[in-house]
């Protein structure tokens, strides 16, 4: 916890809220303050490291249960797996109208994987900084979703992919008339109506990135500023804003794992 003789709530607020960063710079490696100037080409080492490693949580569990299945009375953990796997099947079925065999599997590991990452929000925000302290890590964030630049990634990936089903199911020609004929119908219009759905197919990306981005962030750092209050906020703020991310934290993943749905069905739909 934070020792106003040690140091402030606002250090320690910006301590929590600072990535652990790697870049280039002198010709050589360099970490944290050293990569202020660095820009662009600057990695945040913590965000890959927790997404690569729930990424790796993930086929492991999966792929462990998928190994082990038995056809009579499945154990707890196959029981939740076929839970998990039953609800996005439902949710790709009620949502998705054209025919692809990517797409369930996809919305299984963006549910699965933002779930996962987005759970590391209920580890005790000293904890893991703690625990690095003891190994010389100064700087480390553990919820990869609070970091705009995995948001982001994540929601680069769906929009290639929806470039990419959008050209190979209608044809460039025919991707850039869906652009030019709606939502007026009037060919003098139709450079209006294009300018239009090119700023909404990217604000689809963008509003995919900020929603998780958004939530989780500010989740954070509600933790963090409870934790400011000293040890006796467990008891109390602290398991109820827990309590109230056990809503938040799924749905969030659920969200993110729809509208990808939804978005790839619109680029499956030939008019």
């Amino acid at each position: 916890m934070a020792s106003s003789a040690e140091i402030t709530s606002q250090e320690y607020i910006s301590h929590h809220l600072t990535n652990a960063k790697m870049c280039m710079a002198d010709g050589g490696v360099a970490f944290n303050k050293a990569c202020t100037d660095a820009g662009f080409w600057t990695l945040h080492v913590d965000t890959l490291g927790w997404s690569i490693f729930l990424g790796m949580v993930f086929l492991y569990i999966f792929r462990s249960v998928a190994k082990k299945a038995e056809t009579g009375v499945p154990g707890k953990l196959q029981c939740a797996i076929e839970m998990i796997v039953e609800f996005v099947d439902d949710s790709v079925k009620s949502s998705f109208h054209g025919k692809n065999p990517v797409i369930a599997p996809l919305a299984l590991t963006i549910f699965v994987w933002v779930f996962l990452m987005n759970a590391m929000d209920w580890v005790p925000v000293d904890l893991i900084p703690t625990l690095a302290g003891l190994v010389g890590i100064h700087y480390i964030k553990s919820v990869p979703t609070t970091d705009i630049n995995m948001t982001l990634a994540l929601a680069l990936g769906v929009f290639w992919l929806i470039i990419y089903y959008s050209i190979k199911v209608k044809g460039i020609g025919g991707f850039i008339k869906e652009l030019s004929v709606q939502p007026f119908g009037h060919w003098t219009l139709y450079p209006v109506n294009f300018v239009l759905e090119v700023v909404t197919l990217l604000a689809r990306p963008l509003s995919l990135a900020l929603r998780l981005f958004g939530n989780l962030y500010a989740g954070e750092l509600i933790f963090i500023l409870i934790a400011t209050m000293g040890v006796w906020q467990i008891f109390g703020p602290h398991f109820l804003w827990a309590a109230f991310h056990l809503l938040v934290i799924p749905l969030q993943a659920f969200i993110f794992m729809t509208l990808t749905i939804v978005y790839l069905s619109l680029a499956h739909e030939d008019h």
